[in-house]
């Protein structure tokens, strides 16, 4: 029973890769709370990920959190010397995610790999 198991093929994480990519796109209803559950779900499944299809798009997923984190850390500072510059800079950043976000979302529904 144990053999017929090991020779089922993995199964294809079509679905969980819709909903991290949803989760992602949303965060800015959320105030950044979703990424961070899709980003735990990255890190928790990423070696049950079955071909470099898959681990592209995740990949995809988790530098666009890692960047945009590191970039709202950056432009932190602006926000002390005014609010103006801090928050311009935040939506620049909050734009450019949303854009990774949707870029990867409409490349894996059309079953395109990611670059590298």
């Amino acid at each position: 029973m144990s053999n017929d198991l090991q020779t089922l093929p993995a199964a294809e994480p079509r679905t969980l890769t819709h909903v991290m990519y949803a989760l992602h796109t949303i965060t800015w209803f959320s105030g950044g709370i979703f990424s961070v559950v899709a980003i735990l779900i990255n890190l928790a499944k990423f070696g049950d990920l079955p071909d470099d299809f898959y681990r592209g798009h995740w990949r995809w997923q988790s530098r666009t959190f890692w960047f945009a984190l590191l970039w709202f850390a950056v432009t932190s500072p602006l926000f002390l010397l005014f609010f103006f510059p801090g928050a311009a800079a935040w939506f620049v950043v909050g734009l450019w995610y949303l854009y990774r976000c949707v870029r990867g979302w409409i490349a894996f529904n059309d079953r395109r790999p990611m670059p590298v």
